[in-house]
């Protein structure tokens, strides 16, 4: 998300994790200085208690520049969705908690489109707090497409994940009638959007009633 206001919104429905992109080539790239766009609502502040906290997206971009955002925009949790190294992580991890940003998450995201794709994740597993399993697609995510999520049933970590991957608005009874132990939370996003980066908020309150 990109549009303060409509964070605002969102955030009044009680989401738990409210998403921004960090990427140049995404239609919803986040551009504008948090302090001037007002994009950050303060905890507190307008809407009550803004409890929902602040997930930023990145794609193999470099470790400064994931700092500086984390900083910027008082990010809670970093998502990785290219081919960071675990090296990689673990050094964002040292150099932010507990001096920059303590206790700091990071969550990984995976592509899935097989069973064998299902095994990355013991790569990450060491150095990651949560799994993201997305659908496998030509873009980096955002593609509104699901893939088959019976494939999870061969996902045997400890690691918690979210279920991503074109969940929409007709979506909330396969969502119920799905079960893992480690899946934690799902992830809405372009399925529910007006444009990139904007989100219906009827849309969005309706399929959480249904849930």
């Amino acid at each position: 998300m990109r549009d303060g206001e409509n964070i605002r919104q969102v955030a009044a429905l009680g989401v738990d994790w409210i998403g921004m992109i960090f990427w140049d080539k995404s239609p919803r790239n986040v551009t504008m200085i948090p302090t001037n766009a007002g994009i950050i609502p303060d905890r507190g502040s307008d809407i009550g208690d803004f409890k929902a906290k602040r997930v930023g997206v990145f794609v193999d971009e470099m470790a400064q520049n994931i700092i500086t955002h984390v900083v910027n925009f008082r990010l809670d949790l970093v998502q990785l969705h290219g081919h960071e190294s675990p090296t990689l992580i673990r050094n964002l991890r040292r150099t932010l908690d507990p001096d920059i940003c303590p206790g700091i998450k990071f969550i990984k995201a995976i592509s899935i489109s097989s069973p064998n794709d299902i095994a990355t994740y013991r790569t990450y597993e060491d150095c990651v707090d949560y799994f993201l399993f997305d659908t496998k697609c030509p873009t980096v995510g955002g593609s509104g497409e699901q893939f088959d999520w019976s494939i999870l049933e061969a996902y045997d970590g400890d690691v918690p994940f979210l279920l991503s991957g074109g969940i929409g608005p007709d979506d909330a009874a396969r969502v119920k009638a799905f079960h893992h132990p480690k899946c934690i939370g799902i992830d809405l996003n372009s399925r529910f959007e007006t444009e990139p980066g904007l989100k219906d908020i009827n849309k969005l309150k309706q399929f959480l009633e249904q849930l």
